[in-house]
């Protein structure tokens, strides 16, 4: 008897597609939809042109930084330095495991929410169970170190561009809006996650005392930085010029938003000025693996001062993103050709998103053509009108949680369900940014244990753990996350939040 088998997403999207053609011959007031379901396709793709080579441009960029392995350097890094502490007694009382856990997980957590790792905790996973097995404990613990704590991450994302940018940009909300109450839920979350892994880590540590690390800091793989600080001195000089002209002419119209106010900050991009030049020359002194993870650092920082000083939207992020590819390709030694391979190589690794975001709005196209999802929207609103407000977002939330189980990616579910969902919030008095906190609480979570994950299953592979083992860690764990989120979606209905 053959096992059940989950359709390809695209299949998924094709069939929702016609099912919503159907319906327009059905429902009352419908518009009958019928050649239209191949040209709703088309239709999609126009539509969402912006997002989709937004993706794309995004993806590129990231593929470049990470293959010039400036991040597994730094990982490595941090990793090595942690490792020495143990000859401080203060260390050993708290464990010097315990404290590689944590701030592993942090560093990953904060990958996770701020550029929305994923697929890269692959390869990382490899690096850190060596790690993990040394402090004594098992492959759950590394695979948790990484994966776990980027995916958590992810979730409680406050700065995430593929769930968050795609989400509020499909709900109309201001970019990365609402980030002061998304940080707080990121600390809630990590906090929970790291105390869960900790109190695993002390069930099943081989020995009480654990291993002597302070020997075995060599047997960590090592990766030697061989590239030319020429360039990556050239590359300096001109990103100084280039953020030093921002600066001259730009400085005086810096206004942070931070809910409700508004603060005049002529100052900021000063200090960020002064702070990026002053952390590149360091950088470049340790090696051009750490330079490149330095213009990473500070691509997020002037992403978040664009953000909410400038109001940069796609455009500008794009620009930010592409500027930092080049940049790492460049001080890395590549030439124009191997540049353009590596941006190529990124975005094909990420089309499949991308095709998934155009496909999935010819489902909208669908609906709107036929006249049909005001008629939807009401029946549906009619039908949690009973549950309150409360009961209404926890059904979203719980729609959103049921649909990740398959399809988990995150572009895919906002491309289908935000544009029904936000107006949909509309109408039950629930803003549409708790929607989104919604949808972005429904998208990461079980990411971490639906086998039609390819990064979970890639993940699982590497660390050579069974599903089967890994469900009966991960299922009590995921409970705890879904009714976390939960209560954290709560406060958006009755507090004054900023952003809400």
């Amino acid at each position: 008897m053959k096992k059940l088998r989950v359709p390809n997403t695209y299949v998924i999207i094709f069939t929702v597609i016609a099912i919503c053609a159907l319906s327009t011959w059905f429902v009352p007031g419908g518009n009958p939809q019928t050649w239209q379901v191949l040209s709703a396709l088309y239709e999609g793709f126009s539509q969402q042109a912006g997002i989709i080579a937004f993706v794309l441009i995004i993806g590129g960029a990231f593929w470049l930084v990470n293959s010039t392995k400036a991040v597994d350097e730094g990982i490595m890094a941090f990793i090595s330095k942690v490792r020495k502490l143990e000859r401080y007694s203060l260390v050993r009382k708290a464990g010097v495991g315990n404290i590689v856990i944590v701030l592993v997980m942090l560093l990953f957590g904060v990958f996770g929410a701020v550029f929305g790792m994923s697929e890269e905790t692959i390869a990382f996973v490899a690096v850190v169970i060596p790690l993990a097995r040394s402090l004594g404990y098992d492959e759950i613990v590394g695979v948790c170190m990484v994966y776990v704590a980027a995916h958590v991450g992810f979730a409680g994302a406050m700065l995430n561009p593929f769930t968050i940018g795609i989400a509020q940009d499909m709900s109309g909300l201001p970019l990365f809006s609402g980030i002061e109450y998304r940080v707080f839920c990121w600390v809630v979350l990590m906090a929970i996650t790291i105390a869960s892994v900790l109190m695993y880590a002390s069930r099943i540590r081989k020995k009480a005392d654990g291993p002597d690390l302070a020997g075995q800091t060599e047997d960590m793989p090592r990766s030697a930085d061989q590239m030319p600080k020429g360039r990556a001195w050239i590359c300096i000089g001109l990103l100084t010029v280039v953020t030093l002209l921002f600066a001259v002419f730009y400085a005086s119209d810096c206004s942070i938003k931070l809910g409700q106010s508004v603060y005049d900050a002529p100052w900021l991009l000063w200090v960020v000025e002064v702070l990026f030049v002053g952390f590149s020359i360091l950088s470049l002194r340790s090696s051009v693996r750490m330079y490149i993870l330095n213009l990473l650092m500070f691509t997020i920082v002037y992403l978040v001062v664009g953000v909410m000083g400038y109001g940069w939207y796609l455009p500008e992020i794009c620009a930010l993103f592409m500027a930092l590819g080049i940049a790492s390709g460049f001080c890395a030694g590549y030439s124009a050709d191997n540049i353009s391979k590596e941006f190529i190589a990124g975005a094909k690794d990420i089309f499949s998103a991308a095709l998934v975001i155009g496909f999935a709005a010819g489902i909208i196209v669908i609906l709107e053509n036929g006249q049909v999802i005001d008629t939807m929207l009401a029946s549906l609103a009619s039908a949690l009108e009973g549950a309150g407000r409360a009961g209404a977002l926890g059904s979203m939330y719980g729609i959103q949680t049921f649909i990740n189980l398959f399809i988990p990616s995150a572009s895919a579910k906002a491309a289908v369900t935000m544009p029904i969902m936000a107006p949909f919030s509309d109408m039950i008095g629930v803003s549409r940014q708790a929607t989104v906190l919604a949808f972005q609480f429904g998208d990461g979570f079980t990411n971490m244990i639906t086998p039609c994950s390819g990064v979970l299953m890639a993940v699982l592979s590497v660390a050579r753990i069974p599903y089967e083992k890994w469900f009966k860690w991960i299922w009590k764990f995921m409970i705890i996350l879904i009714v976390t989120g939960f209560l954290l979606l709560l406060p958006t209905l009755w507090l004054d939040l900023p952003g809400f």
